[in-house]
């Protein structure tokens, strides 16, 4: 028996891959597996040759491996994309004679066997069905979890179609990556979460009623969550005609009272800099969802990296305040965009969540948690007819009044303004104004979430954003009683409570989804020493075996 096996489908858009991991995976969640997927995939509406990955273990896990040990190629081109990924003990389930491997075969043409009930799109269902009786589990959830997704003649050749595979899988008896369920997984109702869905429903409870965006990958998914539920929620949903109007809708909301949030990846947030730089000095708050992906440019639109923490730090003309978060799973997602919602608007200022390709369009093993009662908190106050946006006060923090809600007249402008919000070039003014927008970074500071250390070892691998289960259980599969992880979901501003413990390390090693080392870079200007960095920037995430190997033979080099 295993702890874990790893499933890998691959074949065109089009191909109804995501259709095998939605049955896959809700199967193996009611069998009682821990389950993970994760996807990538080309940028192409049809054609291109895309792979989704399962991993199924009777413990926790919610990280991606580089080898497979059931691989089901729907097309010859599937194959040889994922060859590098297939070892001597990888069950191929395919044709025999469409292509020369060392792997075991198990020769099927599933095309063929979905012709024969008159239709070849289900080719992904049979698929499905033989792959859960190789691994010993009951056919019937598959029937249930069919029953639910299709109707009529759907249902009805699915349904033949899971016969088909069943058959296959108990002909080839049980493979030897049989593993146990844990039986306590069927009793709760844990979830089975993307980080786009984490964002989504964190952003609910934030109190957001504003989603403004212009569609660009890896965000989008972002805005169609949040436009399904806008009518149970009250958002209302705007598809902008570029970033920068969506940008300002959303400053134009927070102005008259509302909470809004953007979606974008880095080219359109580069777009969005003068907004930002609006943001900042009209103290109006926003949040934005920068979903990363690589670049410059267009880059590789559909795949992933960390590679926009500088452009989020940086972006914008002139010196102002601003958050940027960074979470590591839907849980994360879901407590940081929650918070997010209250940092901008407490302290008037932009907030950025970082996430990327791979954490957005991956599914990840949530444990159950209570949302609590506690209800978004609005910073507003009703003006009198003297009132002054923008009062000087100890700690840099004006009251907000907005259009309408009292007596005063709320002035913005993206001038420099005196305490009215009247245009001014007096030198004195600006020194005060300045001044008070930068004051808050003092308690802006005192709101970083400080980095727990996940073991009590002196050389810390630390990491940020998405990488944070990965790197957890490559340290695991290391093995190295010299070696804690930290990871950080608050990446700016820095305070001196997170970075304390890394002053004390013997030995730090940064992992970063990027080719330059960003994250190192910033904790380098705060005096901290960055030993080792192990760097990826083709445009997949790391894997867990890909980094353990990498630690490893870091850490041998360290006495």
């Amino acid at each position: 028996m295993r702890n874990s096996v790893s499933i890998l489908i691959g074949g065109k858009a089009g191909q109804g891959i995501a259709s095998i991991e939605t049955l896959l995976t809700k199967g193996f969640k009611r069998a009682g597996f821990y389950t993970f997927s994760t996807k990538e995939f080309m940028s192409r509406i049809r054609g291109g040759s895309n792979t989704t990955l399962i991993r199924i273990s009777k413990r926790p896990i919610n990280a991606p491996v580089f080898s497979v040990d059931i691989f089901v190629p729907l097309d010859t081109d599937a194959y040889y994309h994922a060859q590098k990924r297939l070892t001597k003990e990888t069950f191929l389930i395919a044709k025999k004679g469409e292509f020369e491997s060392d792997c075991t075969l198990y020769d099927h043409d599933l095309a063929a066997l979905a012709k024969s009930i008159g239709s070849p799109i289900v080719s992904n269902t049979i698929a499905a069905a033989l792959i859960f009786g190789l691994l010993g589990c009951d056919v019937n959830i598959l029937r249930e979890i069919v029953a639910e997704l299709y109707s009529n003649e759907l249902l009805d050749v699915n349904l033949k179609a899971l016969e088909i595979g069943a058959k296959l899988g108990e002909d080839n008896g049980n493979c030897l990556y049989c593993i146990e369920p844990n039986s306590s997984t069927q009793q709760t109702n844990d979830l089975f979460l993307s980080g786009t869905e984490g964002v989504g429903f964190g952003a609910i409870a934030g109190g957001c009623n504003f989603i403004s965006s212009y569609p660009m990958s890896p965000s989008t998914g972002l805005l169609t969550f949040l436009a399904k539920q806008s009518h149970t929620f009250g958002i209302c949903v705007e598809q902008a005609e570029d970033e920068i109007a969506a940008f300002q809708m959303g400053l134009g909301v927070w102005y008259s009272g509302g909470r809004a949030i953007t979606t974008t990846s880095g080219g359109g947030f580069a777009l969005m800099g003068e907004g930002l730089s609006l943001s900042g000095i009209t103290e109006t708050p926003m949040v934005v969802y920068l979903a990363q992906r690589p670049g410059p440019a267009t880059g590789l639109p559909t795949r992933t990296e960390q590679g926009d923490l500088e452009l989020s730090i940086y972006s914008g003309h002139g010196e102002f305040p601003r958050i940027v978060l960074a979470p590591g799973d839907p849980k994360e997602c879901f407590d940081l965009a929650r918070m997010a919602f209250y940092l901008a608007d407490h302290y008037q200022i932009p907030v950025i969540i970082l996430s990327d390709q791979y954490l957005a369009d991956s599914y990840f093993y949530v444990e159950r948690f209570e949302i609590g009662s506690k209800q978004s908190v609005h910073h507003i106050i009703k003006t009198d007819a003297d009132y002054q946006r923008y009062s000087l006060s100890d700690d840099g923090i004006s009251q907000r009044g907005i259009p309408g809600y009292g007596e005063g007249f709320v002035l913005v402008d993206s001038d420099e303004h005196t305490e009215e919000g009247l245009i001014t070039e007096s030198m004195s003014v600006r020194n005060e104004q300045n001044a008070k927008r930068l004051g808050k970074t003092a308690l802006i500071t005192n709101e970083a979430i400080v980095p727990e250390a996940d073991g009590e070892g002196e050389i810390i691998v630390l990491g940020w954003g998405s990488t944070k289960h990965i790197i957890k259980e490559a340290v695991e599969r290391v093995g190295d009683e010299r070696v804690s992880v930290i990871h950080f979901s608050w990446v700016y501003p820095l305070s001196e409570l997170q970075l304390l413990p890394l002053q004390k390390a013997k030995r730090l090693v940064v992992v970063e989804n990027n080719a330059t080392g960003q994250f190192a870079k910033l904790l380098r200007l705060h005096g901290i020493r960055v030993d080792d960095q192990i760097l990826k920037s083709d445009g997949l995430s790391f894997f867990v075996d890909e980094l353990s190997k990498k630690l490893a033979s870091a850490l041998k080099e360290i006495r």
